[in-house]
């Protein structure tokens, strides 16, 4: 690596940011960091200057490292970012993997730490940087106004670009796997195979004329050549000779496209005026075309999306990897009504390195605004709910446990066991309300989940003497991890509390999703239908939440589940509606 590397350091220990720095540039002479004591000002650090990796501690008041790198991720999806905490432990790692983190190393003791930091923040760079590279190649290909292909040593198309496609009339995809002969007329085989191919083997090269053939069998003539590669292979290049009217048909496809979409289209110069404008735009704006192209966009939006608007065209004029991105701002019409839009924008194609300016796709989101705004109070009202319970009912629970513990040093009752047995429901069924109200039907981020490695770690942590369970399912599917274990650790306890200490639990797969069955006594046809109810239970020691969590967190993943009886005579709970992943993707 002999460019320099940009890292960015975030922790609101400020000795101990300076002395990672100084390590890090003392292990590669590469690096050079700069540090900020705040996620609010490493954003504003990224948003001004250019980093190759930031890397970040967890906890730092405000906002958290997790909470910072998913708001990294949302205008950096592809930044390196390296989780560098003394806080560390197998949720903070999960979090941090499902946010889409690069790296995560706990804060020791030695000057050891800051090597293997220092080798992470290589190889994390290192693989970026080929990463774009090897992007850069592929889109300066699609890009270019030349088609080009490459065929095998048999004569089939290995890669086609869209401009030789577009020649052709079919899509890239069609083309690949397809003989050469296809595209050509026949009259133009023979000389292909006895003329140009052996020209090409004897001189490595030739270029000339060909006749090709389109998808709806119409000939065209094209400007062709065509080498030969180290590995045998052939690249071609060609041009439709009859290029202007391919433009001129292509920009008639994008017109009629551009006006069938129904959405607000536009497209801006560099400085940020109207060049371009659909007829929907001009009918949800209430302007005329006349009055708007040519006039500055700060027209028909406010100073602070104007400048959120720079901020983010910046964002993506650093970010090699990204062209387009998606932004909300508040649009405002001729009469003043303010929409609440969803700007799809996109950087306009640039040959020469210069900003040509923007282009984008408008779409009101009124009715998704409200939606979230109401979802949004309902949320606030639940949080508080938790709230009150956590703290107005724990407390007295509390001086109630308190007190009871004073009883038994004065007297001895049997009383007293059935008032501690009668607060440890109490806590339970608080728990319980909890979960239900914090975490609703809500699921975070999805990611691939091994059913059988997290269902043997559930059992782990139910208490379950001498029971035993089974994981016999071989797949991954795709899940919140944190709410798919509350469900396998639900199912589990509520198999060992109603089969007994020794019942036997197997997690097995379905077709479409798993099951988790014991051999226990199983669930009455007439019970099967109010297990899932609220405060519903035939466990006399149960609260009645388990099962309802359950179902909320299937609900919540958009799974269904039912309850069967067993092979064995217990109970069956089927999960089903579940997408399977490929380890392989």
């Amino acid at each position: 690596m002999t460019e320099p590397v940009r890292i960015l350091h975030v922790d609101d220990m400020l000795d101990f940011a300076e002395m990672t720095a100084t390590f890090l540039e003392r292990k590669n002479d590469q690096f050079s960091v700069e540090t900020a004591r705040s996620a609010d000002e490493g954003l504003a650090y990224l948003a001004e200057s250019r980093v190759d990796c930031v890397v970040s501690d967890h906890d730092m008041g405000e906002h958290d490292g997790i909470e910072f790198l998913e708001t990294v991720r949302e205008d950096y999806p592809d930044l390196p970012f390296i989780l560098f905490t003394g806080k560390g432990s197998e949720e903070i790692a999960s979090d941090a993997i499902s946010a889409g983190v690069t790296g995560y190393l706990q804060k020791e003791g030695g000057a050891e730490q800051y090597t293997v930091l220092a080798n992470r923040i290589r190889i994390a760079v290192e693989k970026a940087r080929a990463q774009r590279e090897r992007q850069r190649h592929l889109d300066a290909i699609e890009t270019v106004q030349e088609g080009i292909s490459i065929l095998d040593e048999s004569g089939h198309f290995i890669y086609v670009n869209r401009a030789y496609a577009d020649i052709h009339d079919y899509d890239p995809e069609e083309m690949v796997g397809k003989h050469w002969e296809e595209v050509y007329h026949e009259e133009q085989i023979p000389e292909l195979n006895d003329v140009i191919f052996p020209e090409v083997e004897r001189r490595g090269r030739w270029s000339g004329t060909t006749t090709g053939l389109r998808a709806d069998g119409a000939t065209f003539t094209k400007s062709h050549t065509i080498a030969t590669t180290v590995h045998g292979e052939y690249v071609c290049t060609g041009r439709d000779l009859t290029e202007r009217r391919a433009r001129e048909r292509e920009r008639e496809r994008y017109e009629t496209i551009i006006e069938a979409l129904g959405d607000p289209i536009y497209a801006l110069d560099a400085e940020g005026c109207y060049t371009f404008v659909n007829d929907a735009f001009v009918a949800e704006t209430g302007y005329q075309r006349s009055e708007i192209v040519g006039e500055h966009v700060s027209r028909v939006v406010s100073d602070e999306d104007l400048e959120r608007g720079q901020s983010v065209i910046r964002g993506l004029l650093w970010d090699d990897d990204r062209r387009a991105t998606t932004w909300e701002l508040t649009r405002i019409t001729a009469n003043g009504r303010r929409v609440p839009t969803e700007n799809h924008m996109a950087l306009l194609p640039d040959d020469d390195g210069e900003f040509r300016g923007t282009a984008g796709v408008l779409r009101d989101i009124t009715e998704r605004t409200e939606r979230e705004r109401e979802l949004q109070h309902e949320r606030d009202r639940l949080d508080e709910f938790a709230s009150v319970v956590s703290h107005d009912l724990r407390s007295p629970l509390s001086v109630a446990a308190g007190r009871l513990e004073l009883a038994r040093e004065e007297c001895d009752s049997s009383h007293l066991d059935d008032v501690d047995h009668a607060l440890d429901r109490m806590g339970e069924l608080i728990a319980d309300l909890l979960t239900l109200a914090r975490q609703g039907d809500r699921i975070d981020e999805t990611e691939p989940v091994d059913i059988a490695t997290l269902a043997d770690r559930c059992w782990q942590n139910v208490e379950t003497a001498e029971a035993t369970v089974e994981a016999a399912f071989d797949g991954m599917v795709r899940a919140d991890r944190g709410r798919l274990q509350q469900l396998l650790e639900n199912l589990l306890r509520n198999a060992v509390d109603h089969g007994g200490p020794a019942v036997s639990v197997i997690v097995g797969d379905l077709d479409d999703g798993f099951y988790v069955e014991d051999d226990g006594p199983g669930i009455p046809v007439d019970e099967r239908e109010r297990v899932f109810e609220a405060g519903y239970s035939t466990f006399e020691e149960g609260t009645g939440f388990g099962l309802r969590i359950v179902q909320q967190i299937a609900d919540a993943h958009g799974w269904d589940i039912a309850v069967t009886h067993g092979v064995d005579g217990g109970a069956r709970f089927s999960i089903t509606g579940v997408e399977f992943v490929n380890p392989t993707e």
